[in-house]
């Protein structure tokens, strides 16, 4: 019975080399998320992917060129281990060719019984090497095992590659002899895997430094490809960080003119990005037009208002002093219209102070101790609201800002006035002021431990005629523009106002600079 024959070295060659292309296609790898990082990176994964081609291609290639140059020299050695036709079995020792002349290093041969395929006990194998002996060579009996593997190949007359313990891969062949028995003949493969082998080893080098020197290669092109892109999002981050929600805009940020061409599609890119930022400068301009003429308006109304109404309010006192009798319905009638007009009095002067603010005029400033206002802010508070428990939490060193001592007083009296209105009787109220901190900045606190702010209503507590409940309507005499003065004020004064509230704790915060007075650009 024939042993099983191993698979071909050719074949294992093509299988480890698909498996090779198949690691490098699947080989998983951290994808960057910049375009500059993926544009390389297919730069690179391309090359590896062509060279990791070429590489296979090519050693195939060979050791299929290689394998067929030895299948050549193994059907010479069989034909003369045949002999010439008709000649009859050779004389002697049918293995005798081995030992002459003309074969290659490695050959190993075998007679094989006709009858069972397998070697017979008169078979005798050899094995031709470089040493003493006729002819420069030396010839030795094959073992078992390796005689079994030699005999057991099919007797078809084709090469087959048959794995010989101890002496490796060989391409064997079976020729009949005739009148004689049938030899088994082989060649050693170790040349044709050794080229290839070497080949591979070079591929791999040459492929490595090829992708190493294409990620250079490709790192550098895509970096100068991409250097119009970092001008544009250069260009986008300074539009970006200008004010845009609030006063006047000067939209001059443009893409260069050299990153506009379009004919390339970063230039088109370019291109968009300025007509889109002409738009938006158009748009803010226009905003800006139509804010200013709300605030003149808003302004002229202002003043135009306040004659009216003073003179409604002192008619109106004058009417109620008189001598004519009048009766309780008259009376009632004449204080509120007194009492509306006083509220209207103040919802102008609001409206007014708001519109000088948003214009921008600097305040008139001078050295201010934070703490002397609050004392007296929360003494006008507790006068106002002897239902709350007005408390001081003041720090032993003055906190000296430099701003307009009037409006820093109306701020402290909005937000008292605020904690005042929207919190039952009872509540707390703590007015603190801290000392200056290391970057020069002092705090005021203005918390209390009512039932807070609704959440959905917080981001908005700051906006113009902003009421949360039912709690901030006219009924308690809110014009819903206190906080938006605070924010206004603070502003001016180059500081910041926030608040934090949750459901027995609500906090406003003032922060001011302790900024040495300058002299006073203006008024408001």
């Amino acid at each position: 019975m024939s042993a099983p024959v191993p698979p071909s070295s050719s074949a294992r060659f093509r299988a480890a080399a698909t498996a090779r292309l198949g690691a490098v296609l699947r080989a998983p790898a951290a994808v960057p998320r910049s375009l500059r990082g993926r544009l390389v990176l297919a730069s690179v994964a391309l090359t590896a992917v062509v060279a990791a081609v070429i590489s296979a291609v090519t050693a195939v290639a060979l050791h299929s060129h290689l394998q067929r140059q030895l299948d050549r020299q193994l059907a010479d050695v069989a034909h003369r281990a045949a002999g010439p036709p008709g000649a009859g079995p050779p004389p002697g020792d049918p293995l005798g060719f081995l030992t002459r002349g003309g074969q290659p290093v490695g050959t190993v041969g075998a007679v094989a019984d006709e009858g069972s395929g397998e070697a017979g006990e008169a078979a005798v194998s050899v094995q031709r090497r470089h040493g003493a002996g006729p002819g420069g060579v030396t010839a030795r009996r094959l073992s078992r095992e390796q005689s079994s593997a030699l005999t057991g190949v099919a007797h078809d007359g084709r090469p087959h590659t048959v794995e010989l313990p101890g002496l490796g891969d060989h391409r064997v062949e079976a020729v009949s002899v005739d009148g004689g028995p049938v030899l088994l003949v082989g060649l050693p493969t170790s040349p044709v895997t050794g080229t290839v082998d070497t080949l591979v080893v070079v591929e791999l080098c040459v492929s490595a430094t090829g992708v190493v020197a294409a990620g250079l290669a490709a790192a550098g092109s895509v970096r100068l490809a991409l250097r119009p892109l970092r001008r544009m999002a250069r260009t986008a981050t300074r539009v970006a960080e200008l004010p845009l929600h609030h006063g006047e805009v000067r939209l001059s940020e443009r893409v260069p003119a050299a990153d506009t061409d379009p004919r390339t599609e970063t230039g088109q890119v370019g291109a968009a990005l300025n007509r889109m930022l002409g738009h938006v400068g158009s748009a803010l301009t226009a905003r800006h037009e139509s804010e200013t003429r709300v605030r003149r308006f808003v302004a002229d109304a202002g003043h135009e208002l306040r004659t009216p109404l003073a003179s409604v309010r002192g008619y109106a006192e004058l009417t109620r002093r008189g001598r004519e009798e009048i009766g309780p319905d008259t009376r009632y009638a004449l204080s509120r219209i007194e009492s509306e007009s006083a509220r209207m009095s103040e919802l102008v002067e609001d409206l007014l102070l708001l519109a000088r603010l948003d214009t921008g005029r600097p305040v008139q400033r001078t050295t201010v101790d934070l703490v002397q206002l609050v004392v007296d802010a929360v003494s006008d508070a507790r006068a106002a609201g002897p239902g709350h428990r007005w408390r001081l939490a003041l720090p032993t060193a003055p906190a000296v800002v430099c701003g307009a001592p009037d409006r820093l007083h109306q701020v402290l009296v909005n937000l008292l006035a605020n904690a005042r209105t929207h919190t039952p009787r009872g509540t707390t109220v703590t007015a603190r002021v801290h000392s200056p901190d290391a970057a020069g900045a002092v705090r005021i606190e203005v918390s209390d431990d009512g039932p807070g702010i609704p959440p959905a209503f917080l981001p908005h507590v700051f906006e113009r005629f902003a009421r949360g409940d039912a709690s901030r309507s006219r009924a308690h005499g809110s014009t819903g523009l206190g906080l938006a003065i605070v924010r206004a004020v603070v502003g001016a004064h180059g500081g910041t106002v926030t608040v934090a509230s949750r459901p027995g704790s609500t906090v406003f915060t003032v922060t001011l600079p302790t900024a040495a007075p300058g002299p006073p650009a203006g008024l408001v």
